[in-house]
């Protein structure tokens, strides 16, 4: 047995072991520990291996997915090895002490799933696989518990926009890849090569030419080739199901930059988690297609105007009538997932119950069709869907003959093939019901006879039926003449069989693997019917999902008083009302009232220039306008009271201090790479909030650098830009730089506290209140005395050389404090170039010192 296992072992290679053993899955030496110590399950030890005991762990077969859950979240593979043969098959083939064949017939990887219980039903689950040749960098993701495949064609530095875009659950690469990590599923470089990929794919699909996909170039190939030959690995050449490919267009979406995503959080917080994100706060959807196709538009916002329209137009339609809006989402609610049970069919993982989810979903969506199909004067988009709702009527028919009301979840039990499809299948179900019939007759008979009213007839897997009866009871039936024939013995209770028994028995078993075998072929007549029309299916799927997603859009609209954004070709961003909805929503949940600002940026106005104190509202007034350029773009209503919005190319976010210490980078360095980033790729379309920039260093270093970089995107990359920041010396660029205006969040002090307005104004704030803000956090008093009296050390020092250097565009940076400071170095410097050192006696010189240090201290204070 160890040869067989450390073979399939090596087959496995870096995957967890599960050897089928009986009901078990075993697992050995240090798979054993890593499981074990994972699922904190017990360590035993059998046999000897190289001297040693063989450290071993198991899972019962009946619960391995839960088990495998856990394993998979914790980012291990796993290999399942299963018997390809019955013992009494081995037995018969090889003799008594026969090995039973086993073999891996499948790799389970977190980017392979299909399960319902290993995925989160409103979570696409990508893997994705990347190509290079040549310089060429391109990707190609499938989500294959729905089918979803896609490949874009990038460079080095839009992969990682890409790949944070997807989040994906498992990347593969070429074991040369310049792009994998430590988290990468490494694969043989022969699986990338291009031409090795074009010819994969067109196995795939069974095509002479991929021209009818579109034009890939040989980085594509390459990756899809890649992705291709990994699912076959992990299906073990069962081929999980893949739509065709769709060609992601250069420039067709908003582009967005991992490091943008994760400021925003577009579609998961920054600890990773839905709840908090800006999803979170839209999605209103009530199935897991509508969910995951609702991430997926807020990951990819549009470019194409016409498109974004169409779904505004949609969701418009059902925001205006709120009857037809509610009877969708109760009609939606009540489906099943179409496109997860056309996974699991398709990878051979299916169950009688994905075929009756097909049949009451497609059932639901075809009624669906009807009602939409009258609805008058739709817009296109819902023109579009409603006939993808229809069309599977002799399906829907075949289904509803052959299925029970409610089929199980596992086929090995049968009783999923209704009455009176199948005349021969009926027939062996009332044979086997006869024969059970007739065993309760012999169990009344066998009773009267030996007068043992305890006498039962009982089934089990080694004896099959037998008769039962107490220990005490038992010597009549011992007799040569009684004819029951002893079996077995045990402590309360003994065993026995008859010839009656025997024969009734053999009807019933024989009846019950007919029926068994015969529901079996039926089960696979049904999915190999169903799965060939598995791209229609997928198509309402999708029509499915876009309608939730609109819905949901709609009854968000409706629920927050969101308006329809007007999306145009000029290079404006014009919102009245504006808010934050994750923000709104906790402020909601506090009994308070979230405080809505404008932001009209024009050619004339790109630029704005916002102070104002810490928890004023900078940073939710940026992120908000970014998220609403999000929603827009995406087919969403926005939440404000009015928006005119140019479309954003690209969206741009540096907001907040984080590091990335695993690169070697601090947090200033970051500050420095994501700015660098926008600098270099930000064009006039484009939409880029900053905050605080140059905050991470020195005040000299800090003010130079935000200094330059607001003249860097005035001058060069013209684009729509807010910048938040606490260099108030920043305000005078206002005076060369003509698009550039000045903003402030007010706040006022009253009776020594800090009231924050969250209100946007027009000009400069007076002043940052950062004294206030820190008694505010709890600084302690004596701390913001001392700061206070700094603070007002400095302003005199402002004062006296009359505030900045007049040469500011030279940038002498914070001159009044710098040239007090120097005022008062120049006098203790005077005094001591003064000094007659060579005629100072002991205690002049000694009173000298203690005076050039008074001033040192009063200097320093």
């Amino acid at each position: 047995m160890m040869v067989q296992y450390l073979a399939l072992k090596a087959e496995a290679g870096d995957s967890l072991l599960f050897y089928r053993m009986g009901d078990f899955f075993e697992l050995f030496f240090d798979d054993a520990r890593i499981a074990a110590a994972c699922l904190d399950i017990a360590l035993t030890a059998r046999g000897e291996h190289d001297g040693g005991k063989i450290p071993m762990c198991g899972v019962p077969v009946h619960a391995a997915t839960a088990y495998l859950q856990r394993l998979i979240k914790a980012g291990h593979r796993v290999a399942i090895a299963e018997q390809t043969e019955s013992p009494d098959a081995a037995r018969k083939a090889r003799g008594s002490k026969a090995l039973v064949n086993r073999a891996i017939v499948r790799f389970v990887t977190a980017g392979t799933l299909t399960e319902e219980a290993l995925l989160d039903a409103r979570t696409a689950n990508w893997c994705v696989a990347i190509g290079e040749v040549g310089g060429q960098v391109a990707l190609a993701a499938a989500d294959v518990s729905t089918g979803r495949f896609e490949i874009v064609e990038t460079d080095a530095a839009g992969l990682s926009a890409e790949l944070a875009r997807l989040a994906a659950a498992e990347v593969v690469a070429s074991e040369a890849s310049a792009f994998a990590d430590a988290a990468t599923t490494l694969r043989p470089g022969a699986d990338f090569d291009s031409a090795g990929g074009e010819a994969r794919l067109k196995r795939l699909y069974g095509v002479a030419t991929l021209d009818g996909f579109g034009q890939f170039g040989r980085a594509a190939l390459a990756a899809a080739g890649g992705l291709v030959a990994y699912l076959e690995h992990a299906a073990t050449g069962a081929m999980p199901f893949l739509r065709a490919p769709v060609l992601a267009a250069t420039g067709a979406t908003m582009a967005i930059d991992a490091a943008t995503r994760e400021s925003l959080e577009l579609t998961c917080t920054t600890s990773g988690q839905r709840k908090g994100s800006l999803l979170d706060a839209v999605d209103r959807t009530v199935t897991g297609g509508g969910a995951r196709a609702l991430a997926a538009d807020i990951g990819a916002p549009l470019m194409d105007r016409a498109s974004i329209d169409a779904r505004l137009d949609l969701v418009r339609f059902l925001h205006d009538d709120a009857g037809l809006r509610e009877t969708l989402r109760a009609t939606l609610r009540a489906l099943p997932d179409v496109g997860r049970a056309l996974g699991r069919l398709a990878a051979g993982r299916g169950a009688p119950r994905d075929l009756g989810q097909w049949r009451d979903g497609l059932d639901g969506a075809w009624s669906l069709g009807e009602r939409l199909g009258k609805a008058s004067d739709p817009p296109a988009l819902l023109a579009d869907l409603a006939p993808r709702l229809r069309g599977h009527g002799a399906l829907i028919d075949l289904l509803a003959r052959a299925l029970v009301p409610s089929p199980p979840i596992e086929a090995s039990d049968g009783g999923y093939i209704a009455a009176g499809y199948d005349a021969a299948l009926d027939d062996l179900r009332d044979a086997g019901a006869g024969g059970r019939r007739a065993i309760a007759a012999l169990e009344a008979e066998f009773r009267a006879k030996t007068a043992t009213p305890a006498l039962k007839i009982r089934h089990n897997g080694v004896l099959g039926y037998h008769v039962e009866v107490p220990a005490r009871a038992a010597d009549p039936l011992m007799a040569a003449d009684s004819g029951f024939t002893h079996r077995q013995t045990l402590a309360g209770v003994v065993r026995f069989n008859t010839p009656a028994l025997h024969d009734v028995a053999m009807k019933v078993s024989q009846a019950g693997t007919h029926a068994l075998a015969a529901e079996a072929a039926h089960l696979e007549d049904l999915t190999a019917t169903a799965l060939a029309t598995r791209e229609n299916i997928a198509a309402t799927a999708d029509a499915l999902a876009r309608l939730d997603v609109a819905a949901g859009l709609a009854e968000r609209a409706a629920e927050g008083g969101w308006t329809r954004p007007t999306l145009v070709d000029e290079p404006c961003f014009e919102v009245e009302g504006g808010r934050h909805p994750v923000v709104e929503a906790a402020v909601a949940k506090a009994g308070e009232r979230f405080v809505a600002n404008d932001c009209l940026l024009t050619p004339d106005s790109r630029l704005w220039l916002v102070t104002g104190p810490n928890m004023g509202g900078k940073s939710t007034f940026l992120r908000q306008n970014a998220a609403i350029a999000v929603l827009a773009q995406a087919g969403s209503y926005v939440p404000a009271t009015k928006a005119r919005i140019g479309l954003v190319d690209r969206l741009f976010s540096r907001v907040g201090a984080s590091d990335n210490l695993a690169r070697g980078r601090s947090t200033f360095m970051v500050e420095m790479v994501e700015t660098a980033a926008i600098l270099a790729q930000a064009t006039p379309r484009s939409f880029v909030i900053l905050d605080e920039v140059g905050r991470g260093t020195s005040t000299y270093d800090g003010l130079a650098i935000a200094w330059a970089v607001v003249e860097a995107i005035h001058d060069d990359n013209h684009c729509r830009c807010l910048f938040a920041t606490h260099y108030h010396e920043l305000t005078r660029l206002a005076e060369r730089c003509e698009a550039l205006t000045l903003h402030h969040v007010r706040a006022r002090e009253w009776k020594g506290d800090l009231v924050l307005l969250h209100e946007l104004a027009d000009g400069p704030a007076d002043r940052s209140y950062g004294l206030a803000v820190a008694r505010l956090a709890g600084i302690a008093p004596a701390t913001v005395a001392r700061a206070k009296a700094v603070l007002a050390k400095l302003e005199a020092g402002r004062a006296k050389t009359g505030g900045l250097a007049a040469g500011l565009d030279d940038l002498p940076l914070f001159a009044a404090a710098v040239q007090a400071e120097e005022a008062e170095c120049d006098a203790i410097r005077a005094e001591v170039e003064a000094l007659d050192l060579d005629a100072l006696t002991p205690r002049e010189a000694l009173d000298t010192l203690y005076r050039l240090k008074a001033l040192a201290r009063q200097s320093e204070g």
